[in-house]
């Protein structure tokens, strides 16, 4: 029990068992760093099961699992009636010795870097954890209503296509993909949109298309105008890029195109990122008239216009309003949209509309971030488009958001009639919440947090002028949202008590 082998195991190896991976597994592990590091040497001979059962606590099943795990992997040769013996496979790289003083330290990873490195202060993580069974979002969609059967079928069908194994080792691509051809007929179709794959690339996210376009436009202090409260992650990715930001009022009418003329000069603004379809936090939609006045504008000034279109295909009632980018002659509107909300988020996918000099450039950076994309989700929708399944999930998920958004709409009204102000946004899975009474939004989160119920900072917009909330309702069943809308009256109550 006091072999040298010994006292090297019985520092080394340490196990949890309330966690998934079996304990055979861990300890097996541990004992190939052991090897790899030198500690137990080529030829070592390993205790006996039984001993090693009792060095280590465990019953002798797994110990002797523990050493076939090992002897599976080439690590040891147990030899009939002789014992375990350590081996050493051919190594690919030189092997990692510490001094025996500081077996432990070797062995777990460091926590700080030894050396310098930049910090972001713009990417900090918004990210906040919560135990509360409820919680309130900036309007994401239900997972719940995701067609799990069927996509099991769809994404199955779309790994057995023959052609994709030629498509991950060619490379070069001499034509546009089925899929990018595929994506440009739905917009086309769906957005008014004439334009063919040269003037489109497809990304993992809106995040990503962003960044992609604010690496190609912003420079060090270039200016970049948004909306008066906009959105935190583009605000984020702007700063990152090292731009300055300016904020420009939004009204009923959205954007206020008369203040970018009477604040600003030609040539001095890079770049006005808007969602003209629903503005990010307050749902309004840009107008028609102020659509055209920034468009002319953006002519004149010499200025790119970012068009995020983050939730186009949720309209409820009447017809979307068609992208600025539709109706762009003149190449000064980059257009960024998501196709896919209807399946789980790891199968939407962002693009960039742009003219075709631009999304030239575009490729090249999302050659740096994401070289090998995603094939086989890109099969996948491109099936979905053709077959006309993407269209049918939205259409009936739309019903079911509208029937969340007019219910949410009814118990507002009557546990809130008079302290919160709305307007019925006509899609979308968000409304805006403004507070008749101005409270402390700080508070209302924290009293909520105590009646399980989670409020994200992210949602909560208060300054000298603003108190609202940014209420996404698209990921709670109608039962749920009277459970959440009932605690966050108590909560309010509570807030206007202290």
């Amino acid at each position: 029990m006091n072999s040298p082998v010994n006292k090297i195991l019985k520092q080394l190896i340490t196990f949890d068992k309330t966690i998934v991976q079996p304990v055979y597994v861990q300890v097996a592990q541990q004992i190939v760093n052991a090897i790899q590091r030198g500690y137990l040497e080529k030829g070592s001979k390993l205790p006996g099961t039984r001993v090693f059962s009792q060095l280590l606590n465990l019953h002798r099943n797994t110990a002797v699992a523990i050493y076939e795990e090992l002897a599976s992997q080439g690590w040891v040769d147990i030899i009939a009636n002789r014992g375990t013996f350590v081996l050493v496979p051919e190594e690919s790289t030189a092997k990692i010795k510490a001094t025996t003083q500081h077996l432990q330290q070797a062995y777990s990873y460091p926590k700080v870097a030894g050396f310098p490195f930049q910090k972001s202060f713009h990417l900090a993580s918004t990210v906040q954890e919560t135990t509360a069974k409820y919680s309130i979002n900036d309007g994401k969609p239900d997972l719940r209503l995701h067609p799990v059967h069927q996509f099991s079928r769809w994404y199955s069908a779309a790994m057995k296509r023959k052609p994709l194994v030629n498509k991950w080792n060619s490379t070069t691509a001499l034509r546009p993909s089925v899929f990018s051809t595929q994506l440009c007929n739905y917009l086309n179709a769906t957005r008014g949109f004439h334009i063919n794959p040269h003037h489109l690339i497809n990304t993992r996210s809106t995040e990503m298309s962003l960044y992609v376009v604010s690496q190609l436009l912003i420079k060090q202090d270039d200016l970049v105008l948004v909306g008066q409260l906009s959105n935190y992650a583009a605000n984020m990715i702007f700063q990152e890029a090292g731009a300055t930001m300016r904020t420009i009022p939004v009204d009923d009418e959205g954007l206020d195109v008369d203040y970018i003329k009477t604040h600003f000069v030609k040539k001095s603004i890079r770049c006005v990122y808007i969602c003209a379809h629903r503005d990010y936090p307050t749902t309004v939609t840009l107008s028609a008239k102020r659509r055209l006045q920034l468009l002319q504008l953006a002519k004149a000034y010499g200025f790119a216009i970012i068009e995020d279109d983050y939730d186009y295909d949720f309209q409820f009632e009447g017809s979307a309003m068609l992208p600025m980018a539709s109706a762009d002659a003149d190449g000064m509107v980059i257009y960024l949209g998501k196709l896919g909300q209807s399946l789980f988020p790891s199968f939407h996918t962002g693009f960039v509309v742009a003219p075709e000099n631009l999304i030239s450039e575009a490729k090249n950076y999302l050659q740096l971030l994401d070289k090998q994309g995603d094939l086989i989700q890109e099969q996948m929708l491109s099936e979905l488009i053709s077959e006309g399944e993407i269209y049918r999930l939205k259409k009936k998920n739309i019903i079911t958001y509208k029937q969340r958004r007019d219910c949410l709409c009814q118990y507002l009204n009557y546990y809130f009639e008079g302290a919160i102000t709305w307007d019925i946004p006509l899609g979308g899975l968000a409304l805006w919440l403004q507070f008749v009474n101005t409270i402390s939004l700080v508070k209302l989160a924290e009293e909520a947090e105590k009646l399980d119920l989670f409020l994200p900072k992210t949602i909560l917009y208060q300054d000298k002028t603003t108190c609202a909330i940014r209420f996404g309702f698209g990921h709670l069943n109608e039962d749920e949202l009277e459970i959440v809308i009932k605690k966050l009256k108590r909560a309010y109550v509570n807030v206007l008590n202290f």
